[in-house]
């Protein structure tokens, strides 16, 4: 009976032993394999890496770096697991698959990659950002005007940091819209019906040799015979600037650039008048034949805007209202944020306009 009691014993202590030991290798595994050394010896994240170096994360005045895990792995509990699992198919497609063991493989499946972990911190609302990062400690008052406002908005609408941070340590994959949406636009142009009385231009086009026409300009149309219209633009001119006609008064939308004859045929319809900050202008139309096809509606081109929008901002951020920005303001902002991606220039100036005609300042 002692001697069974011994034995045990000794098994007792031996799975204590055994349990110590393998609860530690466990932890010393998750730990190694959580490195940014452990996950830079699959080649295929020299790239990422190297995106990463010329990060705020890697370098930055405070002097504080972000490895690969603080961004990746949460630090502790069923997240941390749930992770660590997940990121075990990446070493199988590595070395099983081979779906990503070369570089032009690897840029095929950017965006589906980008898209699972944009998906991941969407869920758990960002945990390893905050692990470093909160809402509550940021001095908002220190930060840009721009910076202040996004975080303002984020938190008003309860955003999570990966809603506007999605190409923030490594370069956001390349998203280019195919020529279906154009397309449709332009097919619904060349149907609009002949008894409109306004159309809504669809891309730069001329009025006769008058003027040069921009998207989404309206055309009230005067008087239809066979496939050309006689039409007239409204809107202002600045004292100075007399070959562009814009929106109105202070709003600096472009409807029209004019020739030398167009600046002569231009009906004025009120004296100048200086505005709050000094500049003269005054009230203008333009007659002209259009031969071009057009919109009956701009929301065609609106939903049209809407896709760009989607395609290229949102995937770097959230899409941001185009009330959140004035209509002078809103080219700048959005020439400077989509010189960072592939967006064509045709199609920049639509998503422009779209933004500009939905500004907080506009009345409609």
């Amino acid at each position: 009976m002692k001697k069974i009691n011994r034995i045990v014993i000794w098994m007792v202590l031996l799975g204590a032993i055994l349990g110590v030991f393998v609860i530690f290798a466990a932890q010393w595994t998750l730990h190694k394999t959580s490195s940014t050394e452990f996950c830079l010896s699959c080649h295929t994240m020299q790239a990422p890496y190297e995106e990463y170096l010329g990060s705020k994360h890697f370098q930055n005045q405070k002097g504080i770096r972000a490895e690969c895990a603080d961004c990746h792995i949460p630090q502790g509990g069923m997240d941390y697991l749930i992770a660590k699992l997940r990121a075990s198919k990446d070493i199988y497609h590595q070395f099983i698959t081979k779906k990503i063991d070369t570089p032009e493989k690897f840029e095929d499946h950017r965006l589906e990659m980008a898209q699972t972990v944009w998906a991941q911190l969407k869920a758990n609302d960002s945990a390893t950002c905050r692990s470093c990062h909160s809402m509550d400690a940021m001095d908002l008052e220190a930060q840009s005007a721009d910076a202040r406002k996004m975080h303002e908005m984020g938190a008003k609408e309860k955003q999570t940091c990966i809603d506007c941070h999605k190409g923030v340590a490594h370069f956001p994959p390349e998203i280019k819209m195919d020529d279906t949406a154009l397309q449709g636009l332009e097919a619904q142009a060349a149907s609009a019906p002949a008894s409109a009385k306004e159309l809504y231009v669809v891309s730069a086009g001329a009025l006769g040799d008058l003027a040069t026409l921009y998207p989404a300009t309206q055309l009230h149309v005067l008087k239809t015979t066979g496939t050309s219209r006689r039409v007239e633009i409204r809107g202002s001119q600045m004292q100075g600037s007399e070959q562009v006609i814009y929106y109105a008064a202070g709003q600096r939308l472009v409807l029209a650039s004019l020739s030398e004859k167009g600046q002569q045929a231009l009906n004025v319809l009120s004296d100048w008048k200086k505005d709050e900050y000094g500049n003269a202008w005054r009230d203008v139309a333009l007659q002209g034949d259009w031969s071009t096809s057009a919109l009956a509606s701009r929301e065609p081109m609106w939903d049209y805007a809407r896709k760009l929008d989607n395609v290229y901002c949102a995937g770097c951020h959230a899409p941001i209202p185009a009330k959140h920005f004035t209509l002078n303001a809103w080219p700048s902002v959005a020439k400077g944020m989509g010189a960072r991606t592939n967006i064509s220039e045709n199609e920049l100036d639509i998503l422009s306009r779209y933004f500009q005609y939905n500004a907080k300042d506009m009345n409609k």
